[in-house]
């Protein structure tokens, strides 16, 4: 065994063994709590529906964020709504005193992809959006954990806070990092989160820094046949920004990401258009290479604005770290995702997802891999995707999951995802990922040797150099970013 594995492998080792010690006394705990999950899942489930049918974008989600805030209002949660500045933003807090935990939730939708919740694309006639990346599972799930958590408190077994965190416009609006901006973290002993997926693991990877902005260019309207030359098209100098960015891809770190839509072109070919704007994403797995990136990124819009002779400006929409892996609280993690297990496919639902499967390809995973469990692994590098959790991970020590709530071999950002999403695939994985969430934090709450180890990895990986600075800077929340 390399010494590059030989650490992480023991003190998984270690970890495992710190909850293999306390499963007599936690036992009984989490299975109370598996059995209240599973007879509330008619329940969950509803809520879970109606907010897939809502179908919310970033910071609109008034109706999703309320069923959420009413669930555990109801449950005796303190309540603080409007939290960062954000309307859709809500903790939700029970018990006293150490330790805190706290589970994050999420419940925003994406632009472009209403589905039903059947196996061939079909789009809702007169909805926008849908759940592409589960966050309907995402927030319900969540919510529930923390209720079971709480009756825990409140019956004595367990002393200590529960926070549920109500966290709106993950989808390119970082609504986490306005949370970590004003310290609302800052009492936390350990934050747990989970993923829908077409997979069950434990997150052991690291995802991309990610930094977003709308450049908008202003220029002169003219008719476009009859007096071209008076004429300054925004237009003209997007696409001059976008050929100069995709020139400079060749110049940047291969594991670099950019992307961009046209968000504003113009209304009219026969009108030069006198405003226009593009919408950019900069990622790459060290925050610090995002910055530099996106200042060239920058410097491409100043030098198509004087091509062009339009005048430019942009404004900053979003801004994540990278995710700081925990492999201590991971491996806690992980004993409680193989004790739950995967999602059994009723014969209806092999048959949903066999039809779905045939709009992936021809290269699919089986459909009994719903119901594995993929084993930890021990070497971190970096996701495919960027998350706002990353914010809170240079915060607190963080740890999530991914269930399979997709069939296998879908796509997150994907119109199978939402029709997965919205069917008892995706329910069924949503109700196993409450367990695992609750059953973690029973092993939190009971074993402060895991926090206290959890403590020292955080502290020795993120440096004790470490000052946070938010890549979005000290803009307020970007409440409009989807209109």
């Amino acid at each position: 065994m390399s010494k590059r594995l030989l650490f992480p492998t023991l003190l998984l080792s270690c970890a495992l063994h710190m909850q293999a010690q306390k499963a007599p006394a936690t036992q009984p705990l989490k299975t109370a709590a598996a059995q209240n999950l599973q007879a509330a899942y008619p329940q969950y489930k509803d809520i879970a529906l109606q907010i897939w049918n809502w179908a919310e974008l970033g910071y609109k989600e008034e109706r999703s964020a309320a069923l959420l805030a009413q669930a555990l209002e109801r449950e005796g949660f303190k309540m603080e709504r409007g939290v960062a500045g954000i309307p859709t933003a809500f903790i939700a807090t029970y018990g006293s005193g150490a330790p805190v935990i706290g589970i994050l939730a999420e419940y925003d939708a994406l632009p472009g992809l209403s589905q039903e919740a059947v196996p061939e694309k079909k789009p809702i006639a007169g909805q926008a959006g849908g759940h592409g990346c589960g966050h309907h599972l995402f927030g319900t799930a969540s919510v529930a954990a923390a209720i079971e958590v709480k009756k825990l408190i409140e019956s004595g077994k367990l002393k200590g806070t529960v926070k549920l965190y109500g966290t709106p416009a993950e989808e390119g609006g970082s609504g986490k990092v306005y949370l970590v901006r004003e310290g609302l973290f800052k009492d936390v002993d350990a934050v747990l989160h989970w993923h829908p997926s077409s997979e069950n693991s434990v997150t052991m990877t690291s995802a991309l820094a990610n930094s977003s902005a709308k450049f908008r260019f202003y220029g002169t309207s003219a008719h476009a046949s009859a007096a071209p030359e008076r004429g300054r098209s925004a237009l003209d100098a997007v696409e001059a920004m976008n050929f100069m960015v995709n020139m400079m891809r060749e110049h940047i770190p291969s594991d670099a990401r950019i992307h961009y839509v046209i968000t504003q072109g113009g209304k009219a070919p026969n009108v030069v258009p006198d405003f226009a704007e593009v919408y950019y994403y900069v990622r790459h797995p060290n925050r610090e290479v995002v910055r530099q990136i996106f200042d060239r990124v920058v410097k491409a819009s100043q030098g198509a604005a004087t091509g062009t002779e339009t005048r430019t400006d942009y404004e900053t929409i979003g801004g994540t770290y990278d995710l700081l892996v925990n492999k201590t609280l991971a491996a806690a993690m992980q004993q409680a995702l193989q004790q739950v297990g995967g999602v059994s496919y009723t014969s209806g639902e092999r048959d949903f997802a066999q039809t779905l499967q045939k709009s992936l390809g021809a290269d699919v995973p089986h459909i009994s891999d719903a119901e594995k469990v993929q084993p930890l692994k021990s070497v971190v590098d970096a996701g495919g995707g960027s998350t706002d959790v990353g914010d809170v991970s240079w915060t607190v020590p963080t740890v999530g999951l991914r269930t399979a709530t997709w069939v296998p071999g879908v796509p997150a950002h994907s119109w199978q995802a939402v029709a997965s999403g919205g069917t008892e695939i995706g329910t069924k994985g949503m109700i196993n990922a409450a367990k695992v969430l609750a059953f973690t934090a029973v092993d939190l709450f009971t074993n402060p040797a895991l926090i206290q180890a959890a403590k020292e990895e955080f502290n020795r990986s993120r440096g004790n150099s470490f000052q946070y600075k938010p890549l979005l800077g000290n803009r307020p929340p970007a409440l409009n970013y989807r209109d």
